[in-house]
């Protein structure tokens, strides 16, 4: 991986050019000994070189439209093209009708510059943490491919795309966690904004309440560039502050059960590092956290919101489902008006007493998940799939639920499986977090080389 600054300054310079970039992008995603026919379910061979082409036309008279420009992108499966059918990971709207436009984000991503070389692959409807697909396989994970380890989910495409050089930056949705979890176990950064920053038109979605539209990128800076992208705004000037006398909050509560040894490890190298920097943590009663797998018990918003748009093909075409997607969905069915009302509340009540908490610190702490990326073999059945889906999307699901942005930061060694640290701030302080995710990284992420 190779951070978007550098690509830029690349191009800037001469010492490449985006048909160079392109060429070699799409190049790794045909290479039939990789990932890419895994990764992605569309390639747009033709669309991303002449892209490319205009791209170093533009730029040898001046014009480059942002520091994205001539750089390969991918975007999720999830999104709305012009033209195109939006499949989100399935096989049940092959013949549904293409979309009319692109969505802003997309659309947004072509102002820029960038170049789309094509649609990653996700779990289908985005309704899974392993990244796992039925339909159109699964993309290995970077770390210990000889054994072939879940990528994450359920943006899986969109992470293996930039870990394996297919893509230097990737669009992915997150509404419990489909951005933060594939970024930790690919070992980059990923960012979840606060929801109602990014526009969600033209993408196919899981929850409307939960839902967000955030980058996955080698570094938080990528994830920056990428995040004002996605919002319409200027390429953002972040200020680099030190880590002496900034304060975190490290819950006591849930975040920290049942870690493997790596992340364990992984993370209290962190709190150290950041320690010795001079960074003040305390841990902290937050018991509004333990509440989270009582209220989630069937599947909180998402299986209630999903259920209410698939019921009807369900209906007609379930066995047309991955079938572990299809189950969760259905969770969905026993939800009553009342039990749907009960929890908007409670979701109100909760971020108010949230924020007294952390509202004192510069963000929230914790391991992004608490286990490293499992083999794909290990959840091929039902029940173990269900058992690391819901250990893996149980710390990230935090931010969704009380619209809060939050960001993933790698924080293995080198040469270790990867890990992620994720940083909580609070809802609408996206820009703030960003700035302290800058001196975190450069504190506790192995470097890209």
């Amino acid at each position: 991986m190779k951070s978007l600054a550098n690509l830029a300054d690349d191009l800037a310079a001469g010492r490449t050019t985006s048909v160079d970039l392109t060429e070699a992008a799409l190049a790794r995603i045909d290479d039939p000994a990789g990932e890419g026919s895994r990764a992605f379910i569309k390639v747009y061979h033709q669309a991303a070189m002449d892209s490319a082409r205009a791209s170093d036309q533009a730029r040898a008279h001046g014009v480059v439209p942002s520091p994205l420009a001539g750089i390969p992108v991918s975007i999720k499966d999830l999104c709305d093209v012009a033209g195109e059918v939006t499949l989100a990971g399935s096989i049940v709207r092959q013949d549904a009708e293409p979309a009319q436009q692109d969505a802003p984000t997309v659309a947004r991503l072509r102002a820029a510059g960038a170049i789309i070389v094509g649609r990653t692959n996700m779990v289908e409807f985005a309704m899974g943490a392993l990244g796992t697909n039925a339909h159109y396989g699964t993309p290995k994970n970077f770390f210990d491919r000889a054994t072939g380890r879940v990528p994450g989910g359920s943006s899986s495409g969109a992470a293996v795309s930039v870990t394996d050089g297919m893509a230097a930056a990737a669009l992915g949705t997150d509404t419990a966690g489909s951005v933060r979890i594939p970024a930790a176990l690919c070992g980059m950064a990923g960012f979840k904004p606060t929801a109602q920053r990014v526009p969600k038109d033209g993408i196919y979605p899981l929850s409307r309440t939960l839902d967000s539209v955030g980058p996955l990128a080698p570094t938080v800076a990528c994830c920056a560039l990428v995040d004002a992208v996605f919002a319409g705004e200027a390429p953002p000037e972040l200020s680099t502050m030190p880590l002496r006398g900034l304060r975190f909050a490290v819950p006591k509560h849930l975040v920290l059960d049942d870690m493997d040894e790596a992340v364990a490890g992984a993370f209290e190298r962190s709190l150290e590092k950041l320690s010795e920097n001079g960074a003040l943590i305390d841990h902290i009663d937050f018991p509004e956290l333990a509440r989270m797998p009582v209220i989630n018990r069937i599947g909180g918003f998402s299986t209630a919101e999903a259920y209410t748009l698939h019921r009807e093909v369900l209906d007609r075409a379930g066995n047309q489902y991955d079938q572990n997607v299809a189950a969760r969905i259905r969770l969905g069915e026993a939800w009553s008006a009342a039990d749907y009302i009960d929890l908007t509340d409670i979701r109100a009540d909760m971020m108010r007493a949230a924020h007294d908490r952390s509202a004192p610190y510069d963000a929230v702490i914790m391991p992004t998940t608490p286990v490293i990326a499992c083999a794909i073999d290990d959840v091929a059945d039902g029940e173990a799939w269900n058992t690391m889906n819901r250990l893996l999307l149980r710390n990230t699901l935090v931010s969704n639920f009380l619209d809060r942005c939050a960001l993933t930061i790698p924080c293995h060694d080198q040469g270790e499986a990867p890990v992620g640290l994720m940083l909580m701030g609070e809802a609408m302080a996206d820009h703030r977090l960003l700035e302290v995710g800058l001196a975190v990284e450069d504190c506790v992420a192995p470097d890209l080389a």
